[in-house]
């Protein structure tokens, strides 16, 4: 285990493979947040500093590199998952923190791909949940795709740029019922797009400054980041077809929601219905200004405030 003054590393082996872990520590009687990143197969342990290094929290959170992703890749190159092995890893990881920490629930905290593995988690496994943070939450990604997609559309059209309209011309059919490399290709230019008229998360330079800015990063690290789609083709697939209204929408335990106000990657609205038709025990919704689908890298101040309100509710309990 590496230690820091701010962070601690460590590998740990869980259901047959050796699973990347990033802690950033509070005082032990603090509730602890699993954070579960998006992609497919995208670790965002690169950013973690950012949000959680330079500011005093009221929880543990642990941050982890998925099965196909990040430095758990680079350990395990041969592994590829599907979202039923995900589903178990995360299991696995949730009852580790639990011993490691002497808690008898973990709060999850699941960014875009890793809130449809954080929604069902806690709708299978309450028993370990201490609650469940939505962002950027996926609902059903074909409808994302279609709302996103036919905003973008009309932004291009009424900005009068010939050039990319020309762009949207030569995408052509999107989304598909399918996913191959073709498709990606397609979704790659069309979050360039959004990205380029503030619809999406623009990464293009935002992640090159925080890689370099970040103290568990290095070249290697770039590897699993550049191959992570072709590594979770079979995932990508599945997402494909996902609807969390099928998986369910009563919850036994509390569910909060911090979004983008933005966002028209995961667009709000089809959150927003979902969450208003779901039954839990408690339920808050956040929306975060300025910010689109990665609201702790765009507004990083309001989704501190938020997930420390949310963690708040928590605090002094048995947990």
């Amino acid at each position: 285990m590496k230690t820091d003054r701010a962070y601690t590393e460590e590998y740990v082996s869980l259901a047959g493979i050796d699973h990347y872990l990033l802690h950033y520590r509070s005082k032990p009687e603090d509730p602890v947040i699993l954070f579960i990143h998006g992609g497919p197969g995208q670790s965002e342990t690169f950013f973690a500093f950012v949000v959680e290094e330079y500011a005093a929290r009221n929880y543990n959170i642990v941050y982890y590199d998925q099965r196909g992703a990040g430095k758990t890749w680079l350990k395990n190159r041969k592994s590829k998952p599907d979202t039923e092995i995900l589903k178990n890893d995360l299991l696995e990881i949730v009852l580790y923190l639990k011993k490691a920490y002497g808690k008898n629930k973990i709060g999850l905290l699941g960014h875009s791909w890793g809130s449809v593995l954080g929604s069902m988690f806690a709708l299978e496994h309450p028993e370990h949940t201490l609650f469940y943070i939505g962002c950027g939450q996926v609902i059903n990604i074909m409808d994302n795709e279609r709302t996103g997609y036919a905003i973008l559309k009309d932004t291009i059209y009424k900005s009068g740029n010939k050039k990319d309209i020309r762009k949207l011309e030569k995408i052509g059919e999107y989304p598909t019922d399918y996913f191959d490399m073709k498709v990606y290709r397609k979704m790659g230019q069309i979050r360039s797009l959004q990205g380029k008229y503030g619809l999406a998360q623009d990464f293009s330079k935002t992640v090159i400054d925080l890689w370099r800015r970040s103290p568990v990063m290095g070249m290697k690290d770039l590897l699993p980041f550049m191959t992570g789609i072709m590594t979770n083709m079979k995932v990508m697939s599945e997402l494909m077809s996902f609807d969390l209204r099928k998986e369910g929408s009563s919850y036994q335990v509390p569910v909060y929601y911090v979004l983008g106000e933005k966002d028209c990657q995961t667009p709000i609205e089809i959150s927003m219905k979902y969450f208003e038709e779901m039954d839990a025990p408690e339920k808050k919704l956040y929306l975060i200004p300025n910010a689109g689908h990665a609201p702790m890298i765009d507004n990083v101040e309001a989704y501190r405030r938020a997930v420390g309100e949310i963690v708040g509710r928590y605090g002094g309990l048995s947990n």
